[in-house]
């Protein structure tokens, strides 16, 4: 697909607020064709002081105006630049709604392929950069050409050898800044790269501070910031240096018309082909020829990094979404779920190679391997978090892809081992599972997973703010708050996804009686790093490279899979231990069955 320009985005963005845009542009060239008024009333006072007028009504009347002129201006301006501010404002603010929405429509290893540092940049930073593009240079850059054009039109129809007079500096001018842009190209994104890079490193070296101090690796994480952010301000003054004089140039000699008209002017005076007073007056409009284009040029260097700073943005809208219908077209029958010759891919490597099961309703469904064979990505194309790349996944008789996505997603509860908590109370995490759920039904979720009386011991009991990524609870705190969350979902499928790979002994227990509550009566996907959990499973897959190597029940996989009977020999050596730390702290082990 053809990636579409900068200017139509601009286009676009503008459009949102296009009434605002249209007066803000109206009003900025009100503004400029006021302040060219005062530079016609000087050049006729000149004119009239060089004839010997003395009438002083004259030339207070001509004051007033000129006054007047430029309160109007002024004016102008203001309303101007708040019509466009405002307008910003609004699309700035829709445009970061538009990047929060577009990350829940594409596909999950999209979206994981840049750090979470990445994405704070582009929809913060790189949307306030829009800023200048959208609420300066609309208005202003279009109105302050617009004056110059009037102007020298005005000089040319006096005189055009004086107007063509206004060009040679400006020449000059035009030919260092083009240097100075050819120069600059690249720079900018040059920049952008190693300040993102700098984002990353302190986002890294901040979320990793307690890993750093606890191996002692603070000099070495502390000297990759140094380096990071070293390259950030090199790149700026290296960017300044290759830049410095031809920006000088073009800002000494493109104001300078002078250098042009004053010789070229005198010597038409001299040799009377050109009137004494029409002179003052192409000198003082000269002199305010290239005030506004100054202004309007200003903002070149803004322009040159609208590429970068709209195409980071846009690459993110402009990423390809999971296709998905509004409406339901065909309704599920039952909750089976199909997979048929499933691959997938990521980073350009193919990691499940036709995977096929088969998940029936009601049952417990375990998926056990080694690490790293994709039982995990199974998981998420079954939650619909990616798209397979070829081969089929069925719901209740029906492709995934012919369901409206937030339909399907009301069917399927994910606990995975890094549940998110967001950063507000107990009560309205838990309330994410099913929006709209009053008090009374958060409460009942949360005793249904024995999530309750943990709560009740917290600071504020259910008002309690948990922190950002729910910092202030423990791990296992935390993931028993996700389980009651998928518990107020009442979906009919449930995937757990080692959700109690990184819990301690103690509230292992906790959480698998948790589990055991919430998946009562529903279709249990359970993926599980320990497999005394899973042998009561109605059937397990057993993943490896990216194929079902075996399924079956968990003795039959212990007399036809060598694979599976090794994993569960090398559980059962360590099995004695766990077993007694879990039975300490519930007295019991509970089994996801």
């Amino acid at each position: 697909m053809k990636k579409r320009s900068v200017l139509s985005w601009v286009a676009e963005f503008a459009g949102r607020r296009k009434g605002y845009y249209g007066g803000s542009i109206t009003l900025a060239i009100a503004g400029v064709t006021a302040s060219f008024i005062p530079y016609l009333l000087i050049a006729d006072i000149v004119a009239n002081l060089i004839n010997g007028n003395s009438d002083p009504q004259y030339y207070i009347r001509q004051m007033i105006l000129i006054a007047v002129a430029w309160v109007v201006r002024i004016l102008m301006h203001n309303l101007s630049t708040t019509l466009s501010h405002i307008a910003t404002f609004n699309v700035l603010g829709s445009i970061r709604e538009d990047l929060c929405a577009k990350l829940s429509k594409i596909p999950l290893g999209s979206v994981l392929d840049d750090n979470s540092g990445s994405y704070k940049n582009i929809i913060v930073e790189r949307v306030d950069s829009m800023e200048t593009t959208l609420a300066h240079i609309i208005p202003e850059f279009t109105a302050n050409l617009l004056l110059p054009v009037v102007m020298f039109i005005y000089i040319m129809t006096l005189d055009w050898r004086v107007g063509l007079a206004n060009f040679i500096s400006v020449i000059v001018g035009v030919i260092c800044a083009s240097v100075m842009l050819v120069k600059s190209q690249g720079e900018f994104g040059y920049t952008v790269k190693k300040t993102k890079y700098l984002n990353d490193t302190a986002v890294e070296y901040i979320n990793g501070i307690e890993v750093i101090k606890a191996f002692g690796k603070t000099g070495s994480s502390y000297e990759k910031f140094v380096n990071a952010a070293r390259e950030g301000a090199d790149c700026f003054i290296r960017w300044m240096r290759k830049c410095i004089w031809w920006q000088s140039g073009t800002m000494c000699f493109t104001p300078a018309t002078f250098l042009g008209v004053l010789p070229v002017g005198l010597l038409l005076v001299k040799n009377g082909s050109l009137p004494a007073d029409e002179f003052i007056t192409c000198i003082i409009l000269s002199a305010g020829l290239i005030t506004p284009l100054i202004t309007a040029f200003s903002y070149s260097d803004d322009i040159s990094k609208m590429k970068t700073i709209f195409g980071e943005v846009t690459e993110i809208l402009e990423r390809k979404e999971m296709i998905r219908p509004s409406e339901v077209t065909e309704e599920p029958v039952g909750s089976d779920i199909v997979l048929k010759d499933v691959h997938f891919t990521y980073k350009d490597k193919e990691i499940l190679h036709g995977i096929n099961m088969e998940i029936k309703q009601g049952e417990v469904t375990a998926m056990v391997g080694p690490s790293g064979t994709g039982k995990s990505t199974v998981a998420r194309l079954i939650d619909s978090l990616w798209d397979v790349d070829s081969g089929t996944i069925t719901y209740g008789g029906v492709d995934i892809t012919k369901l409206p996505l937030d339909y399907y997603m009301g069917k399927i509860a994910y606990v995975a081992q890094d549940n998110y908590l967001f950063d507000m109370t107990v009560k309205e995490n838990i309330r994410l599972g099913k929006p709209g759920a009053t008090d009374e039904e958060v409460v009942g979720a949360a005793m249904a997973t024995g999530c309750h009386e943990f709560i009740l011991g917290l600071e504020n009991g259910y008002d309690t703010e948990v922190g950002g990524a729910g910092g202030h609870l423990s791990g296992g705190e935390r993931q028993r708050i996700c389980i009651a969350r998928a518990m107020l979902k009442d979906a009919p499928v449930v995937i757990m996804d080692e959700a109690t790979a990184y819990t301690d002994p103690e509230n292992e227990a906790l959480v698998q009686e948790s589990v055991a509550k919430l998946v009562q009566g529903r279709t249990l996907i359970v993926i599980a790093h320990r497999l005394s959990t899973i042998k009561d499973a109605d059937k397990i897959f057993v993943i490896n490279d990216g194929n079902v190597e075996a399924e079956g029940t968990h003795d039959e996989l212990l007399s036809n899979c060598e694979l599976y009977k090794k994993m569960w020999e090398a559980h059962s050596i360590v099995k004695d231990e766990a077993e007694d730390k879990t039975n300490d702290a519930s007295g019991k082990e509970t089994v996801y069955a």
